[in-house]
């Protein structure tokens, strides 16, 4: 009896142009925390780690998150893209990935309140239910400096070899905060009003692309659903995308809740592609192309994503 022929999967194995880059299919394997992008060694080991999904087929990867300076750290080790000394440590990320004909962008995240250290900052000194720690308060003339961090990292990146950056504006991390009412309380010219509160976003996205120039992917990943009191509503959510596209970025990769979300978002208790419908009316926002993500898992379900028009590329990160 003959073998059955493998799966077909013609939207998944399709390629993408993306203006800077054309990419051979559209699997992309999200940001993951690996515990070794601030540790003595770990960025050689990253570089294997990277090299062997990308030899795998997977057409761009994601780095964990960089800091643009020290306050924005996860944690107490200095995960940073701050200096030409750190571009110059990661250059074997990048080498690795293009040897075996991959694409990768460093995620450049601060954390604002969910940093877990003594210096963390957040627009407002609201402290996070999962978080001992209060941030202070940022003052009015601090924030132009990290928006120029942000900008400044990306610059770093793709002097050490990146394809791009993703800027981190999901999942509650500093650029949410500014976003969101629960945690900006701000009365300036960086809250108040959505306009206000998208400023940072936008600007952090505008600048990002002044500096790297056309030739570079800006990625920005933010959440399609906050899933959290005091979030971004539906209108909110989409103005931002359109704000985003407006201000130069390449793509979005989306992500689903914050952190401190009660709401389960990758647990197995989620159905397969269960929040690919809010991925596809931020779809229908904009023009440039949509990631979807959480709980795809199988290129079965990547497939029926991408057929239905509800997504453009599909993000995964532990199924790889």
């Amino acid at each position: 009896m003959p073998l059955a022929e493998p799966p077909h999967f013609p939207h998944l194995f399709s390629p993408i142009d993306l203006g800077p880059a054309t990419l051979p299919n559209r699997i992309m394997m999200g940001s993951m925390h690996t515990g070794l992008e601030g540790i003595a060694g770990g960025l050689e080991r990253l570089a294997a780690f990277y090299k062997a999904r990308a030899a795998g087929g997977t057409a761009l990867l994601v780095t964990g998150g960089f800091s643009p300076n020290r306050e924005g750290r996860l944690k107490r080790e200095l995960a940073t893209m701050m200096s030409a000394e750190d571009a110059a440590r990661h250059r074997c990320i990048p080498d690795a990935v293009h040897a075996a004909g991959g694409r990768i962008l460093l995620q450049v995240i601060h954390s604002g309140r969910y940093g877990y250290h003594k210096e963390i900052v957040a627009p407002s000194a609201v402290r996070a239910s999962i978080n001992p720690n209060t941030p202070r308060a940022l003052d009015a003339a601090e924030i132009p400096g990290i928006v120029e961090d942000f900008a400044r990292a990306a610059e770093l990146a793709q002097l050490a070899g990146y394809d791009g950056v993703e800027i981190m504006g999901s999942e509650g991390y500093l650029i949410t905060q500014f976003l969101a009412e629960r945690t900006n309380k701000r009365t300036d010219e960086w809250g108040g009003s959505f306009a206000n509160r998208a400023r940072f976003a936008t600007d952090i996205v505008r600048r990002t692309r002044a500096r790297a120039g056309n030739d570079f992917i800006v990625a920005f990943r933010m959440s399609a659903l906050d899933l959290v009191d005091g979030g971004l509503n539906g209108e909110e959510t989409l103005d931002l995308a359109r704000r985003i596209e407006e201000a130069g970025a390449t793509l979005i990769n989306t992500g689903i809740g914050w952190h401190e979300a009660r709401i389960p978002t990758i647990a197995q208790a989620v159905p397969p592609a269960g929040f690919a419908w809010a991925t596809a009316r931020l779809k229908r926002a904009v023009r440039i192309p949509v990631i979807a993500s959480n709980r795809i898992a199988t290129p079965a379900q990547a497939e029926a994503v991408l057929a239905a028009g509800q997504a453009d590329m599909i993000s995964m990160a532990r199924p790889l």
